[in-house]
């Protein structure tokens, strides 16, 4: 067996089942899971009509760069979200089976092994599929903390020059999950010139981009930041998107990479021995789903509305605030004087909501785990369950 599976660490939600184990929620109350990013919003039917009209495509083997017509449907979107020309259909866009699967692929398609064990950066709290492409890449993972004194932004100049020397690939996460922080322009600008004099790939993981609060400041794309700064071929970047949190539809796995047309070449290459290519019923229903904005500024107005209505009530009890962006509370429990992980345990042995520890979701790194005394809370029910689930952990707070 490859030996660097014995380097993965156990995943966020199986150590959440683990901490669960020994405590049984009252019979009473209904659960409320706010600890996973897993939309509950309603799939559009448009969507599923597609899909179902579609099936016929079930008896054809999908090309792994998919339909003309879903790569030309993605490379509009990208023309119309960040307002910059449309990416080259035949060499800068590939549809992928989710943005997960293809942030794993990427760093297996870039790293070189080279007599030095080579670096990837991520933020810390991090998606760990971040640690474990690395791992399996044979990289070695460089976690760069993400923390409230510094705005939640990565700090570039926290990176020793001997990382930066050794390091092929550089995972951002815009907006973050789980701080919801976006990137500005000038941190774009620093990350392009650190790339220049290095070398590194960026992948950008832009998967929430869809999910704020002012509609007339959508978040910043890499791609977007890229054409602003003046480069138009995209070098050393490439961006991921996803329509699971877009367009409610996660058990779909639908997404896309767009960006440097080199390193997409290559990533093609990859894919054609992964098979990871989009079945053609879900590729219809995706370039459909990508045509349409009516349900995404829906979708965005319930989020909206949860996080103006809970936020007054979390905010008494619990150090945090709306994010730039997403769906997620990133809250500190010090005010409670619990443990992130007592914290959730109790939450949902007393209350039954369900959170997710930030420390889970992080690494020990420059002397701390920027996620402990952190929980989770994914606002992804509905609006009424959202409200139920705050007045439960503001009673779980008093009773304290």
């Amino acid at each position: 067996m490859n030996p660097n599976l014995d380097k993965l660490q156990t995943y966020p939600f199986e150590k959440l089942r683990d901490l669960y184990a020994d405590t049984t929620p009252p019979a009473g109350l209904s659960e409320i899971k706010l600890h996973i990013g897993e939309p509950q919003h309603p799939t559009p039917q448009f969507i599923k009509d597609v899909l179902i009209a579609n099936l016929g495509g079930l008896a054809s083997y999908p090309a792994t760069n998919g339909s003309e017509d879903l790569r030309r449907a993605i490379a509009e979107w990208i023309a119309r979200r960040y307002g910059i020309p449309a990416p080259d259909i035949a060499t800068q866009v590939l549809p992928v089976a989710g943005s997960r699967e293809a942030l794993f692929a990427i760093a297996q398609a870039v790293i070189e092994r080279k007599h030095r064990q080579p670096v990837v950066i991520s933020p810390n709290p991090f998606y760990q599929i971040y640690e474990g492409a690395a791992l399996l890449a044979g990289a070695r993972p460089f976690f760069l903390n993400t923390l409230p004194e510094n705005d939640f932004r990565m700090d570039w100049t926290r990176v020793p020059e001997e990382v930066w020397e050794d390091c092929q690939l550089v995972y951002v996460c815009s907006p973050g999950n789980p701080t919801g922080k976006v990137m500005s322009l000038d941190e774009w600008r620093t990350l392009f010139e650190l790339s220049d004099r290095h070398g590194f790939v960026i992948a950008a993981d832009e998967c929430y981009s869809e999910i704020y609060f002012d509609a007339a400041h959508p978040p910043l794309g890499g791609l977007q930041a890229a054409r602003r700064l003046g480069r138009d071929d995209y070098r050393n970047l490439v961006m991921f998107s996803s329509l699971s949190k877009r367009s409610n539809v996660p058990g779909m796995r639908s997404g896309f990479v767009a960006g440097d047309a080199a390193i997409m070449q290559k990533f093609w290459l990859y894919r054609t021995y992964q098979g990871c290519a989009l079945s053609p019923p879900i590729q219809a229903a995706s370039a459909a789903a990508w045509r349409d904005e009516t349900h995404v500024a829906d979708n965005r107005r319930r989020y909206v509305e949860k996080f103006e209505r809970l936020a007054p009530i979390l905010t008494r009890h619990l150090q945090t605030a709306v994010p730039d962006a997403g769906f997620y509370f990133w809250a500190s429990v010090k005010p409670t004087g619990l443990s992130d992980t007592e914290f959730t345990r109790r939450l949902r042995a007393q209350y039954n909501v369900t959170v997710l520890p930030g420390s889970y979701l992080a690494r020990d790194a420059a002397g701390t785990n920027p996620g402990r005394d952190f929980v989770r809370i994914a606002l992804v029910a509905s609006v009424e369950e959202c409200l139920v689930a705050a007045e439960r952990i503001a009673a779980f707070c008093q009773s304290l």
